[in-house]
């Protein structure tokens, strides 16, 4: 593959060089290493690196978007210099990020690209009128992330099918909050009722902004709050929804009609403008059957209020100043702690690579990511493919019949670097520079009539589920691949020119991590070929079972704060990855020849250079109420707890820095967890 689009960089715009894959800076020589490896590692740059006004959290990812968010500003700005003709893809990226400063426009027009759809949910008079709201809600709604509010009602979307991976299948699943999940309606301790009162006020204001009166906003408010109670009361958990088994519950549209009979499904399809599929899956059909109900027994003039508010929400990013700020103060400040707003231009480029992210990728990629990158990426996943294989093969808990199964799974696994190698197209989107909302919805009704389209038609393996300036990775248990895109191709986590203890410690973990995602507690229950089919013995499953308790164990012992521990079943996926990657990364890295020959560089041998690199990629500072979000909500552990929680059980670490186990953070050896 060759990189797209020609390198744009104007001499004064170029982003600066970046820093070494490991700082000897960053390291706390004060602290002791065999006690708490995370401030040795990275207490120097935690002691020098204060979180930014308009950030929640502070490490190397943020430092790493940060520079890809700057690049792709130059690269713009070198666009907007450029006298001649412009390809249409760079047209494309420049005037829907030109549309998104232009704020002037955006100011003028207010409310008005909304006012057609804030007329139609006035005129809401019936339950087949809520239906078919909800149908065009979902369709017009904003390309989300998982930062994004949630969709109006309930999720929706096509995806393979878990049971037969060569085909895609209509998926429906819970929604409908304006808060992240369900515990924050129905938790009852003191900050948990406060946050939901603060929660409603802001509610208010935004139904305010929109032009009622004060008495109205406030009424319409406690409307809203109390209909998504009642949905958050039908939610699954947070740990519930990890289980892809408790989340498969395939359906005709029969069955569906008869789960939910006042929801007509075929007017909902009708009004996205799709044609009606024969079955569908139903991720929480408890939640549907609530929501059916509420559909008839809530009143109208409660739905109003709460359609009227989440389009307003849902768009508010794109919106004047007044909507920009007050969602601000929900999302940024009382769920973020977030002191001041990110800049404007960093915002638009985030809408920029959510609506349009393909034409943007193309422009990122030209610029930074030269081929000998991807040519040491496919080398190191060979070797760290080939140590995981290693692994299994001498796993002493796991049986010849699933160890023959494993094996095939890892033979099978593919992965892709760096972006795809088709480039998505936006057909039909006609920018213009002064209407920002309607540009961005017209790259949403492309992005859903794309996704939707899918039915009928073969299993796209080679498509991408995240854009190149991303910075992250995963793992896809239907597709059996592993995936990084460019964006997280950077040190500190991976410098083609960087030693190869660097380059392991960082990126190569990554790859450790993304491989055992096809093995943790949810992956191994995918075959090779991406189906969701047991390929365990039983006394095997049982074996591993009890590994994935002490695991659960161990985390859900750590407490980020005096008050709030890890949830050791929310985040026993990404632990185990991190067990495992550290492990097969370390594995792989012993077979370089920087391993072999032992050569100590800047005063620290190979082996331990490979743990210092793994210690500052997860370097990291948050603030409170973000540390509280990610507890409440996310499957991966704080930073601090990805670095000590596998090293505890990880010998070779306590060895490199010839530590006294007696007197270290290590695990005895009877509770030292191996898995992978």
């Amino acid at each position: 593959m060759k990189p797209p689009l020609r390198v744009l960089c104007l001499a004064l715009a170029c982003a600066a060089p970046p820093a070494a894959a490991i700082s000897t800076a960053d390291i706390d020589k004060s602290a002791n290493r065999c006690e708490d490896f995370y401030a040795y590692a990275t207490g120097n740059w935690m002691a020098n690196n204060p979180i930014p006004a308009d950030q929640t959290r502070w490490g190397a990812f943020n430092e790493i978007e940060k520079r890809n968010t700057e690049t792709l500003k130059n690269i713009l700005e070198s666009l907007e210099k450029i006298r001649s003709a412009r390809t249409p893809v760079e047209a494309q990226v420049l005037a829907f990020h030109q549309s998104g400063m232009n704020e002037a426009a955006i100011e003028r027009l207010g409310l008005k690209p909304l006012e057609a759809d804030l007329k139609r949910i006035d005129s809401i008079a019936n339950s087949a009128d809520i239906v078919t709201t909800l149908a065009w809600l979902q369709r017009t709604r904003p390309t989300s992330n998982f930062r994004g509010p949630q969709p109006v009602g309930f999720g929706y979307g096509v995806r393979q099918d878990a049971k037969d991976s060569t085909r895609y299948i209509a998926s429906f699943g819970q929604g409908g909050l304006g808060l992240p999940e369900r515990d924050y309606y129905l938790k009852t301790d003191e900050r948990s009722q406060k946050l939901l009162k603060d929660y409603e006020a802001h509610v208010a204001r935004m139904l305010a902004l929109m032009g009622g009166t004060a008495g109205e906003a406030q009424s319409d408010a406690a409307k809203i709050v109390a209909l998504e109670t009642r949905l958050a009361r039908a939610h699954m958990n947070v740990v519930e929804r990890r289980d892809p088994e408790k989340t498969w519950n395939k359906k005709t549209l029969a069955e569906f009609q008869n789960l939910t009979p006042n929801i007509d499904w075929k007017a909902w399809y009708a009004t996205a403008g799709l044609p009606v599929p024969p079955e569908m899956n139903v991720s929480q059909p408890a939640y549907f059957a609530a929501l059916s109900t509420m559909v008839k027994d809530v009143p109208v003039a409660d739905w109003r209020p709460y359609f009227r508010f989440h389009l307003v929400n849902a768009w508010a990013a794109f919106l004047p100043k007044a909507f920009v700020e007050e969602n601000f103060t929900l999302r940024g400040k009382l769920l973020q702690g977030q002191q001041v707003m990110t800049p404007r231009w960093k915002r638009v480029m985030e809408a920029t690579d959510l609506e349009i992210g393909h034409s943007l990728g193309q422009l990122f990629v030209a610029r930074t990511y030269p081929p000998e990158a991807k040519a040491k990426m496919d080398d190191m996943i060979a070797h760290i493919k080939a140590a995981m294989k290693d692994s299994i093969n001498g796993l002493e808990w796991m049986g010849p019949e699933t160890r023959q199964q494993a094996l095939r799974k890892l033979d099978s696994m593919v992965w892709k670097i760096g972006y795809p190698e088709v480039w998505r197209e936006y057909p039909g989107l006609k920018l213009k520079p002064d209407t920002y909302l309607d540009n961005a919805r017209q790259a949403a009704e492309i992005n859903f009539m794309y996704r939707n389209d899918r039915i009928g038609k073969p299993v796209n393996r080679k498509e991408w589920g995240m854009t190149p300036p991303t910075v992250n990775a995963y793992y896809n248990a239907g597709l059996n691949e592993i995936v990084f895109p460019a964006g997280i191709l950077q040190p500190p986590f991976f410098d083609a020119k960087k030693d190869d203890a660097s380059n392991y410690g960082g990126i190569g973990m990554v790859i450790g991590h993304e491989i055992t995602h096809g093995f943790d507690d949810n992956g191994r229950k995918y075959d090779a070929d991406g189906n969701l089919k047991s390929w365990w013995t039983k006394e095997d499953e049982e074996r591993f079972l009890k590994r994935v308790a002490q695991i659960q164990a161990q985390y859900g012992a750590y407490k980020p704060l005096p008050d709030m521990a890890i949830n050791g079943k929310l985040t026993t996926g990404e632990n185990i990855a991190d067990l495992g990657g550290l492990n097969i990364a370390f594995n792989a890295f012993k077979r370089t020849a920087q391993a072999k020959d032992a050569k100590p560089l800047d005063g620290y041998t190979p082996e331990q250079r490979f743990f210092l690199s793994y210690g500052q990629i997860w370097r990291s500072q948050y603030r409170t109420e973000r540390l509280r979000l990610q507890l409440a909500t996310d499957s991966h552990s704080p930073p601090r707890y990805r670095v000590l929680g596998p090293l505890a059980n990880f010998a070779p670490f306590f060895k490199s820095f010839s530590c006294d186990l007696d007197k270290s953070f290590a695990r005895s050896e009877a509770d030292r967890i191996v898995i992978w």
